[in-house]
């Protein structure tokens, strides 16, 4: 119930689970409940319909599930109430169908390490996406991903829950791990958290109202090289016409304006990283004279045969961006002007936009006008 800019974190759970097309919530409260019942009531006022299990502030998550074995449907999701990740329900449901396995939970990839908190993996998965091991938090590198608070499970899940007062997570799960019945569901979007105090800023900050705009730059903001070559110094860097115009629009529109580029002639020999960025700071500059904004630049420098995961249509630096910003990726827009742009956008979650070289402006005008 912390307040995150006047509404309780759980108000922007309850929002989410409604836009993903869940209709009836079941709240399973111990500290407090009268806290929760006060400002949710039946949940009619927040588009839902709220149910309550109330049992004693010692219950563990075990017994919590139990004694609402009568509010349960015969698949539900159970989900963590201090922990955010932008979900999107039907890939997820779509998923555990496909796997065919007994439960599923959600795991964030922790690419970087934890994020600004150093969060430690807590949970193994194997390349055919099953959970080998969940447990303590390790710095061991076998353990790859950290649980973030959401399964799907069949009701007869309660069946493995002895009539003690246990931790679901502790009991139920070591179990299906053994008998193989227990698959993960693989994230890069950042999940947001409230588990103390000193995370409140950084939800505060996701939370905030924003508009967000990811460009691609070569044929989106500037003239394409020939085929082959490469923008390699300011000298051959030519903004399309209009460009400079749309980002100006966005800017005055009160759009966050990040740029996505995939920067090939590095790993080619054809550039060095310190020539990308001086060309990068000559165009800033010239954007900055006309008007616009440039919150930053991610590029990717590696070859399509290195397997990273930031050369598009991988969307690595997308989720970068969202780490380093708190960006929501499902409420952006990507803009590019080839297939890999959309690709790596709808990866992230975002609405992405293909066009053509010169279009830039016509398309952000239509974009604004649909505000």
């Amino acid at each position: 119930m912390v307040p995150i800019h006047g509404r309780p974190f759980l108000e922007y759970l309850i929002e989410l689970l409604r836009k993903n097309g869940i209709e009836e919530v079941v709240f399973l409260l111990g500290y407090l409940p009268e806290k929760v019942t006060e400002y949710f009531s039946d949940g009619k006022k927040f588009g839902v319909n709220i149910k309550y299990s109330i049992t004693d502030v010692h219950d563990d998550t075990g017994r919590r599930l139990l004694k609402a074995e009568a509010l349960l449907d015969d698949r539900f999701l159970l989900m963590y109430s201090d922990n955010y990740w932008p979900m999107e329900i039907e890939k997820m449901v779509a998923f555990y169908n496909e796997k065919g396995k007994f439960g599923m939970m959600t795991v964030y990839n922790n690419r970087d390490g934890g994020g600004e908190y150093g969060v430690k993996n807590n949970v193994r998965v194997e390349s055919d996406g099953l959970v080998s091991y969940y447990g303590p938090a390790s710095e061991d590198p076998n353990i790859n991903t950290i649980d973030v608070g959401l399964f799907i499970m069949p009701k007869k899940v309660l069946e493995m829950i002895p009539d003690e007062n246990v931790s679901f997570q502790m009991t139920v799960l070591p179990r299906l791990i053994a008998e193989r019945e227990l698959v993960a569901y693989r994230i890069d979007h950042p999940y947001y958290f409230v588990t103390s105090a000193v995370h409140i800023p950084t939800v505060e900050k996701f939370f905030e109202p924003k508009k967000v705009i990811f460009l691609d730059r070569d044929g989106v903001i500037n003239k394409k090289a020939p085929e082959h070559d490469y923008v390699k110094s300011w000298d051959e860097f030519e903004f399309l016409p209009g460009a400079l115009d749309a980002i100006k629009l966005l800017t005055d529109s009160g759009y966050q304006i990040y740029i996505i580029s995939n920067q090939r002639g590095i790993a080619r020999g054809l550039m060095t990283e310190d020539e990308l960025r001086s060309i990068h700071q000559r165009m800033i500059k010239e954007i900055v004279r006309a008007g616009g904004r440039i919150e930053a630049v991610y590029y990717c420098p590696h070859d399509h045969d290195e397997q990273c995961f930031c050369r598009k249509p991988q969307s690595g630096l997308l989720f970068k961006a969202a780490r380093e910003h708190c960006i929501n990726l499902t409420m952006a827009v990507m803009i590019g002007d080839a297939s890999s742009d959309v690709e790596a956008g709808e990866a992230a979650g975002c609405r992405a936009i293909l066009i053509k070289e010169g279009e830039l402006l016509s398309v952000v005008q239509s974009l604004i006008k649909e505000q």
